[in-house]
């Protein structure tokens, strides 16, 4: 990431709206951007194969019934309006083909894929995606809600408005019964 760029681009924010960047209280804010922006968006050029490769650790097990890690706190930005999606909540399931993957993993992947400039679709269709890389699993469904502040903050500002997405891939996707399942655990 070019933290000169990103301190560049902050100051001409702040001079655009007309404060001045030498004001006591502004003096530090762009190299306090860049060190935002290069924490929440530290993913943005990582391909999902590179992110699978990081958490790609997973145990044999004989087991082969749903697994579900849930609330599963994020936030991430649009890439419309560079705007934050926040009280975004995760769930995973997965049905293991005889490997499964550390819990903490589950969360850590999620947290990666959204750290990028997304859609919220995109999250869990990245999130399905690295899963079904690093299980073997071609059963995987992704339940994410939140909120957008390009539409609860700005725009139509209707705060409390939630959007829900759902990717699912396997028998997750044919099978009625298997995702009722999951969203009743989900809940």
């Amino acid at each position: 990431m070019d933290q000169k760029k990103l301190e560049q681009a902050a100051r001409l924010i702040i001079e655009a709206v007309g404060e001045d960047p030498e004001r006591e209280g502004l003096v530090e804010t762009p190299r306090r951007f860049a060190e935002m922006v290069a924490e929440q968006l530290a993913y943005a050029a990582v391909p999902n194969e590179e992110i699978a490769r990081t958490f790609e650790k997973t145990f044999s097990s004989p087991e082969s019934d749903m697994v579900v890690v849930k609330d599963i706190s994020l936030f991430s930005h649009c890439e419309h309006h560079i705007a934050l999606m926040y009280n975004m909540k995760a769930a995973v399931g997965y049905i293991p083909r005889g490997r499964v993957i550390g819990l903490s993993k589950i969360a850590r992947i999620a947290d990666a894929v959204s750290k990028r400039l997304q859609i919220q679709e995109r999250i869990g269709a990245d999130i399905r995606d690295v899963m079904e890389r690093i299980t073997g699993a071609g059963d995987v469904i992704v339940l994410l809600e939140g909120e957008h502040s390009c539409m609860t903050a700005r725009g139509i500002r209707k705060p409390g408005t939630l959007t829900r997405t759902i990717s699912a891939s396997g028998r997750f996707r044919t099978d009625g019964d298997l995702r009722k399942e999951f969203l009743s655990l989900a809940k």
